[in-house]
Order: C-alpha cells, then structure tokens, then sequence
C-alpha cells in the first residue's frame, strides 16, 4: 500500500500523543520482575509494546517478537533469569540486528545464551536460571538498550551489579529513563563517572502510569516548522520528563517553533525565527534526527549533524535511507564521517511525485509524511508506524491532511 499525501495550509487542533514506548518497555520489564499484579496505566499500544506484554503474559517458551528490537534486547536479559529454557527469534531484519555484546556480558554474569544460527544474532536459545552478577566493562558506545537491560536486572542478581562504561557513552538520557524507573519501584543506584553500581535488592509493586512520547511530538512539531502557521496543543506531555527527546522543545526554538507548558500537555506555536544553519549533536537524542533532517531540508536550512552512529543498527540504516530518500526530493545529503549528516543547501531536480520507501522502519513513514508541505509525494508501506505511533494517520486526518491510497 502507499499513501498519495496532501498536506493543509496550516496547522490547527488538539492531538492525543501515544503514550511513550520508551517508558511502557521498561515499565513492564520492571513491573514483572516486582511481581506486581497491578497493571501500568497508559501503556503504549505500539507494536514493540505489546510484543513485550505478549511474551510477557505468555505460557509458552518460543518466541517471535518480529520487528521489536527494544524487547528483543530487554526479553533478552530478562528470560536469561527466569528458570526454564527460551527460545526468542524476530524479523529477517531483526536476525541482522547484533546482540553479541549483550549476550557476552550476560553470560559472563551467570547467564547461559546461545545463537541459534548466527554467532552474534538472533534467534537465541536461553537457558534461564539465578545470576551471579559482579562487574563488567561495556563500551558505552553500543546501544544503550544493551545497558538498559542488563541494569534493570541488577538488582536480582546474586552480587548486583557494578557497570563501567568505557569510551565515550552515548544516549545518556536513556540510561538515566531506566536508573528513575528503577527507583521508582524501589531500587536505589549509583551512577559516578562511568560507573553505575546497582547493589543487590528487591523491587517493590506500585502502581504507574506512563507519561506521552516526547519522539512522537517530534513529528508534530516539524509539521509545525515546515508549515510555518499555525497553533497545536500536545496532550500528556510533561515539562520534567524522564525522556531525553523532549530536548526538542528547545532544538525547534531555532527552527520555528514555540512551545508553552501547560499542566496537562504543551502548546506549540510559530515563531517565525530560522536559523541560518542548524548544527546539532543528536548523541542523546539520535530518534529524532529523521524529524530535524526533513523539517531543515524543506525549509532550506543546511544543517550538520553529528552523534548518529546508532542509527546504522536501528530498522534499518537511518543515514542511507535519509540520503536515499531526501535525494528523490532534490536534497543533497552526504555523510561525511561516522555519525555525521550533512547538507550543505546543495539541490537536484525533484523527482516528480516521489515514492518515499520506509524500510520497514516507522520514523521514516513519520518523518517524510510533513514533506507533503512542499512536495507531492506518497508513502511506501504506510502501516510501519503501528511500530511506535499506532494512531499517526488518523491524527493526520484530523488535523487536516488528506490521503489518497494507492
């Protein structure tokens, strides 16, 4: 399927933000591991969501979580303590994905994990029992998922947990979304330098509720940018969020847009104010990049970016598929080192009526969608952002934007 898309001349209305898919993952992971009978309230609907809740809930001991990479990496470390034995499998893009690192440092905590096919990657077998734990080193260059994951089952193994990051440590804000989940439900850690020390201790039950995805707002807020008029109110997004993408509300002040807190979400408004060129390290905040590469090429403003190195292991290669994809537009982007994403301003001929493929991968779908501002264009494959935003075409809809299937 594609979606022929028309964009209205300006922005108006109220949209109910999905809740943050971040959040919902770790909730439930920390949630089981609690053995709370409560259920998180507001959890994400998304695809990585309920693929998590599934197996979670589940009688079985096989499992395909297709596209989810989060909840391969959190399930990962998650079985590898539950006693019996796991088998957990995914997409074909989900078997290139790599958890070698992942699976190093779990079975070096006690853990025994096997790769099925290729060493490395998924499928895995895993033979769960009690964990020693102890300390480690990790490169802290790697996803942070990968720390994610092993933090939040620290606290169950047998000596805890002492983590040192070596290198440099990217998407920090993340790292930080999973040691306040964790004190939330009771877990005190430690986080000095690089190291975090996670002692040995029990989680507690409490009740949660998850708070709006700061990544979806990213969308709406370069609509806003690209359409330059216009006024949308945000619900459910908070001014002290645990999220590290909320640091949008203060990169799109130098793109054009203004946002004003409220008590039960944000408003955001143009502000007519463009920077010449936006440069911007996106290391901890690398989901949002999409949302930043489109909104400056659609309005003119060459850009350099750094800090993407994690975006080649995403759903897909998020740097080639933007240069691919923006070029059908005429937008000349370049990578110019690891990590880093230029455009100069330089421009081609726009292919007429362009087809943006999406890679299987929602942030592409969700960021090229604004492009319909200033060019005529359809989208590949449409359905992806049931991955993260299960409700962004019907919000389109409503704040104007007309489809037309293909």
């Amino acid at each position: 399927m594609q979606y022929a898309i028309k964009a209205p001349t300006a922005l108006q209305g109220t949209i109910s933000l999905p809740a943050s898919k971040s959040i919902s993952n770790r909730a439930l992971i920390i949630n089981a591991l609690s053995h709370s009978n409560a259920p998180i309230r507001n959890l994400s609907d998304c695809d990585d969501t309920q693929a998590m809740w599934r197996v979670l809930n589940s009688g079985d001991c096989n499992f395909d979580i297709g596209a989810a990479g989060t909840a391969m990496r959190f399930l990962t470390a998650f079985l590898s303590k539950i006693v019996g034995e796991w088998t957990i499998t995914g997409s074909a893009r989900m078997k290139q994905r790599p958890i070698g690192l992942l699976v190093e440092a779990l079975n070096s905590l006690g853990a025994k994990i096997e790769c099925v096919e290729k060493e490395g990657f998924p499928p895995l077998r895993i033979f769960g029992s009690a964990l020693k734990g102890g300390e480690i080193s990790l490169d802290g260059s790697v996803s942070s998922q990968y720390i994610s994951a092993l933090l939040m089952l620290a606290p169950t193994m047998e000596k805890g947990l002492t983590l040192h990051l070596k290198g440099n440590v990217i998407s920090k804000p993340y790292i930080s979304m999973t040691l306040q989940l964790m004190e939330d439900f009771g877990v005190k850690t430690h986080w000095e330098n690089n190291t975090i020390c996670v002692a040995p201790q029990d989680y507690f039950p409490v009740e949660y509720s998850v708070e709006s995805d700061w990544s979806a707002a990213s969308y709406w807020y370069e609509m806003l940018s690209i359409c330059g008029e216009g006024e949308l109110f945000l619900k459910g997004l908070r001014r002290n969020s645990t999220q590290g993408d909320a640091k949008i509300a203060e990169l799109f002040e130098n793109l054009g847009v203004k946002t004003s807190f409220k008590k039960d979400g944000v408003i955001i408004s143009s502000n007519k104010k463009y920077t010449k060129k936006f440069i911007c390290d996106f290391v901890e905040q690398p989901d949002v990049a999409q949302s930043f590469a489109v909104a400056c090429c659609l309005r003119g403003i060459p850009f350099l970016f750094s800090g993407l190195q994690s975006l080649k292991i995403k759903e897909t290669d998020r740097i080639a598929a933007l240069i691919a994809e923006l070029g059908k537009l005429g937008y000349c982007l370049e990578e110019s080192g690891n990590g880093i994403l230029e455009w100069s301003g330089k421009r081609n001929e726009t292919a007429p009526n362009a087809i943006i493929q999406t890679y299987d991968d929602h942030r592409m779908a969700m960021a090229f969608a604004p492009a319909a501002f200033a060019h005529a264009l359809s989208i590949a494959n449409p359905e992806v952002v049931s991955k993260s935003y299960p409700s962004f075409w019907e919000d389109l809809k409503a704040a104007g934007f007309v489809f037309s299937p293909k």
